[in-house]
């Protein structure tokens, strides 16, 4: 009945886009809510306005929201999101409900928590969107309209759990940061996973404001030309071997295949960069968006940022700074 009256309203406002089916959890059981907010879009709100916006629409329509993140914060590194999602089991929650505000776009999407760091296991969510975030709220609240829900007892106001599970997710993953170079590079493959393929443990990334609603064919082409820049660059600084991924594979699998070592690539502030790996941050650059690239060692799950900080806004420029620390 549910999805009856969902494809009515479908129908009757033109603007508003859905795809999939909305998980029962939903109606039975609580949510986390990540939120990307594009600074560019008019009129400026950071996340925390997106989630006062959107909150009483997700009640509205049948949903129990505990607890308000912001998406870049939570999918900062593998490490990082596989602490959050520890904190997620422990309060028994069952669903992921992602927010992004666009300039010209927002959308709503819910998807079952997979239970583990992945958080979600697909992309392919439920979801509305619409041209502006109170239009997609409005219809998302509407589904619940005649929809009776088991979440009674609910909040009435959005919760930023903050500085408990985010800082316990953050101090948790530092542990494993080493600031210094690994050893045996030579002896072992650098397995470089290419962005967008299956290779990257990252469908949370899917639903970041600057990269959601990117076609299939774009992606493929700017994975080809981040390929292309990458090699050059590897084969100009790097002197050993690389693997490249195109496909998921186990630790087991890709350990077999004489790589025991990844190349990771991670984006956000720096401050909370820095802060995720146990390094003091640098107030005149603290809130710029930076690349930062480090090696994972598989058998041992240490993770070796490097002896400086080489952090860049341009990747290319990040990349060819870490690969020459390697050399010290």
């Amino acid at each position: 009945m549910k999805y009856l009256i969902f494809l009515a309203i479908l129908f009757l406002t033109h603007p508003v886009r859905s795809q999939g089916n909305l998980p029962e959890t939903f109606f039975d059981g609580k949510s986390v809510v990540l939120i990307s907010a594009d600074p560019a879009a008019r009129p400026v709100m950071d996340w925390k306005a997106v989630a006062d916006s959107v909150h009483s629409a997700l009640v509205k329509a049948g949903g129990d929201p505990v607890a308000y993140y912001e998406l870049e914060q939570v999918s900062l590194s593998e490490e990082v999101q596989s602490n959050y999602a520890k904190a997620f089991e422990q309060r028994l929650i069952k669903n992921i409900i992602l927010v992004t505000r666009q300039r010209n776009n927002a959308s709503i999407h819910v998807g079952k928590f997979s239970g583990d760091g992945k958080v979600i296991t697909s992309t392919a969510l439920f979801g509305l969107s619409a041209p502006k975030i109170e239009e997609v709220a409005d219809q998302f609240g509407a589904l619940g309209e005649n929809v009776r829900t088991k979440n009674l007892l609910v909040i009435d106001i959005p919760e930023f759990p903050g500085m408990t599970q985010g800082q316990a997710a953050q101090d948790a993953s530092s542990s494993k940061f080493f600031a210094r170079n690994p050893l045996n590079l030579e002896v072992f493959k650098l397995g470089v996973p290419l962005e967008g393929s299956s290779a990257e443990t990252g469908s949370l990334t899917y639903f970041r404001y600057d990269l959601y609603g990117k076609s299939a064919e774009r992606i493929l082409a700017e994975q080809a030309a981040q390929k292309a820049e990458i090699e050059s660059i590897l084969k100009a600084e790097y002197p050993h071997e690389v693997a490249w991924l195109t496909e998921a594979k186990t630790n087991q699998e890709l350990i077999r295949d004489r790589i025991q070592f990844l190349l990771v690539k991670v984006e956000g502030r720096e401050a909370d960069l820095k802060k995720s790996m146990g390094l003091e941050s640098n107030p005149e650059t603290e809130n710029r968006t930076v690349v930062k690239y480090y090696i994972k060692l598989l058998v041992r799950d240490e993770l070796y940022i490097g002896p400086e900080w080489d952090a860049d806004p341009d990747w290319r420029i990040a990349l060819r700074n870490f690969i020459r620390n390697l050399k010290k």
